[in-house]
């Protein structure tokens, strides 16, 4: 006999979350779906991404919010810096002014990572989650990673950190691989100041190239659940960092 899947819970803003265990399984058409409704203000987004939630919705659709199984996570001693990337970080390096920022740009970062991609239809990152992560940057919770040459944002990334857990979200590139660079950047912030893991949320190619993978929701929620506990370091970016990726990786 087929078990019907539990109806989907409809959140009012402030209310809690329902146990991770109701999110819809592999099996059904929209797996890791776990509530819809609530709000997107800064306490209700601290609360769900601590819980190992996160909202991901398109325009015309209430929010919705996920906790997949497994989840996708990079590693932090997982990261391939891979030959070609070596490659372009020395000529970036090599720029007259080539620098990795980080939270000088973020609303331009985000708002470059909301641009419909090429063959894509639309974002999912609206004018509504723009506001919403605004106001996390404000409280300290998101930050970005930004990649310059020349005095030029050429690409970067945003996430979001509680404590020394930190939620990766997207990134956007205008020259080869410089959201790889920002993400390399974040890879080394995260050596240096012993963070064990990037959330990575969905299995995609592009992120298991890098040597993120899949981890079952209980291992997550685990780690997760120790992180958000530690001492969130100070969100800078220094140049010996690149020096101690180079060396470890």
């Amino acid at each position: 006999m087929i078990t019907a899947p539990p109806p989907l819970t409809w959140l009012a803003p402030g209310e809690d979350f329902p146990a991770l265990t109701r999110a819809l399984g592999k099996a059904s058409s929209a797996p890791g779906l776990l509530a819809a409704g609530g709000a997107l203000d800064t306490s209700t987004l601290c609360k769900a991404y601590a819980s190992c939630i996160f909202p991901w919705f398109s325009e015309g659709q209430p929010i919705l919010w996920w906790s997949p199984d497994p989840r996708m996570v990079l590693k932090i001693s997982d990261f391939r810096l891979h030959h070609s990337l070596k490659k372009t970080l020395k000529k970036y390096q090599r720029a007259s002014r080539f620098e990795v920022k980080v939270d000088t740009a973020f609303e331009l970062v985000i708002r470059a990572c909301s641009a419909p991609r090429a063959n894509a239809h639309g974002t999912w990152i609206s004018p509504e989650m723009i506001t919403a992560y605004e106001g996390m940057y404000q409280s300290g919770f998101a930050h970005s990673i930004e990649t310059w040459v020349d005095g030029e944002l050429v690409g970067g990334l945003y996430c979001i950190a509680i404590g020394k857990a930190v939620f990766g979200e997207s990134m956007f590139s205008r020259t080869t691989d410089a959201s790889k660079i920002a993400l390399a950047a974040l890879v080394a912030f995260c050596l240096a100041h012993d963070i064990e893991q990037i959330d990575c949320q969905q299995n995609t190619n592009h992120l298991a190239s890098l040597g993120a993978k899949e981890i079952s929701r209980d291992a997550f929620e685990m780690q997760v659940a120790n992180d958000v506990k530690r001492e969130q370091p100070t969100w800078r970016f220094e140049n010996i960092y690149w020096q101690n990726l180079q060396r470890t990786m």
